[in-house]
């Protein structure tokens, strides 16, 4: 048994579920941790702490955190476990209640995890830290290395939109964002730490600044002039808060290190069912801004969530929702089936879908989407595109992204991992392209 009385940890791990803002969160506390001694634990070793970034976007993902703190708390009794992320924010008092939990923090309560944990270690007693999210008006700065290659950098947090169907808002708070000075200074300090690309993450991205004046194309344009970064990339940014000049701008020299590559988030190509959900733009405007990204930049890789099987949505809505994604230029599909959301609005909408039909119709539209994404990367075998080449994986083979988003494997080239390579693809494994280096 360990002596917790003179206990010190030495170890943790880190386990993130949901989006890649959390994911970038999760990095930045491992820093923290790191700073005072506590390193990330070793595979087959036992940790000292474990930590877990939840997410709450349905009710599978609360499901799925439920059971994954268990599993942790049997397979590491002796670990200090600490419950973070948005399932911790929104049912603090049902995360508290698993046995073997220390530690639940809210999301804007991150950074403080090792007072937190200091506390738990002098006194032994639980310790929770959640506000409402209304009252959450704090940004929490956060630019991490991921797992690979990449980095990611918070811009923005939080989201003012209400959407139906969303809990965003209750586990976020409200739309707030850095400065622009103080994002370009935390990209300065990726670069001089070997970053090479940076991934934009937030709640609502295109909603940066609002409360300062300052624009997400003026932090785009800031960003641009950062020595070092070669490749940026948009993570998700709202149909009706992606300008044409934006798009215009990323076509030129000037805006060149921003690739072609966007994901926007469609929900429904019923109009109807796009008013059920409050979403602020119709099929019309969402057709526009897709026609003018691949007019703009040809190559793009254009990614959409799409939701199926929602309150509302009828089978003739159903219906027109694929006719209106097939039309679309797109490279592929993210799709998943509405879940019920407690306190939201949409369980005031009449005509519910059941669980046999919302996912019959996450099969069709997965279908959809399998097509589109091999039309889109078949196009491009036995082209030459720039690659910038991840690590080495755990079964030694090598990959990388295009500048338009298409993962490639290549022969192993340990030399050249983290840097952008030219790449000739020469075939399609399922969604994966082969390639060859060009020297």
């Amino acid at each position: 048994m360990i002596d917790h009385n003179s206990f010190s940890p030495r170890t943790a791990l880190f386990h993130t579920l949901g989006c890649k803002l959390n994911f970038a969160e999760t990095s930045t506390v491992a820093r923290i941790f790191a700073s005072r001694g506590i390193m990330r634990v070793q595979q087959g070793d036992v940790p000292d702490i474990v930590v877990v970034n939840t997410c709450s976007v349905t009710e599978l993902a609360d499901k799925k955190c439920r059971q994954l703190i268990r599993q942790f708390v049997r397979r590491y009794p002796e670990a200090t476990v600490i419950v973070t992320g948005c399932y911790a924010q929104l049912k603090p008092e049902e995360v508290a209640a698993i046995p073997g939990v220390a530690i639940v923090a809210g999301n804007d309560r991150k950074a403080d995890l090792a007072e937190f944990l200091d506390r738990w270690l002098e006194t032994r007693s639980p310790q929770m830290a959640v506000i409402p999210a209304k009252e959450i008006d704090s940004f929490t700065p956060s630019c991490s290395r991921g797992d690979r290659t990449r980095w990611f950098l918070k811009v923005q947090d939080g989201c003012d939109y209400w959407c139906t169907y969303c809990t965003i808002p209750m586990a976020r708070g409200r739309s707030r964002s850095a400065s622009v000075e103080s994002l370009v200074a935390q990209a300065r300090q990726a670069a001089a730490e070997g970053a090479r690309e940076i991934v934009l993450t937030g709640v609502n991205i295109g909603d940066f600044g609002h409360r300062t004046g300052e624009t997400f194309e003026q932090l785009c344009h800031a960003l641009a002039q950062v020595e070092g970064i070669e490749r940026y990339r948009i993570s998700s940014i709202e149909p009706n808060l992606l300008s044409d000049s934006l798009i215009d701008w990323i076509a030129t020299e000037q805006g060149s290190r921003f690739m072609p590559h966007f994901h926007i988030p469609l929900q429904s190509g019923s109009d109807e069912v796009l008013h059920l959900m409050r979403r602020r733009y119709d099929t019309d405007t969402f057709r526009r801004k897709i026609e003018k990204i691949r007019a703009t930049l040809p190559d793009a890789f254009i990614g959409v969530d799409l939701m199926v099987g929602c309150r509302g949505e009828t089978p003739e809505c159903f219906d027109e929702c694929k006719r209106f994604v097939e039309s679309l230029p797109v490279s592929r599909l993210h799709v998943f089936p509405y879940s019920e959301r407690p306190g939201t609005r949409a369980l005031g909408i009449d005509h519910i879908v059941s669980q046999e039909e919302k996912h019959r119709r996450a099969r069709i539209m997965i279908g959809v989407s399998e097509r589109m994404l091999a039309d889109f990367a078949g196009r491009y075998v036995g082209t030459v595109r720039p690659v910038l080449l991840e690590h080495r994986r755990s079964d030694g083979s090598m990959s990388g992204f295009t500048d338009n988003y298409l993962r490639v494997s290549v022969e192993p080239r340990p030399e050249l991992a983290n840097t952008v390579v030219n790449v000739r693809l020469t075939g399609l494994d399922g969604e994966e392209l082969r390639g060859e280096v060009v020297d």
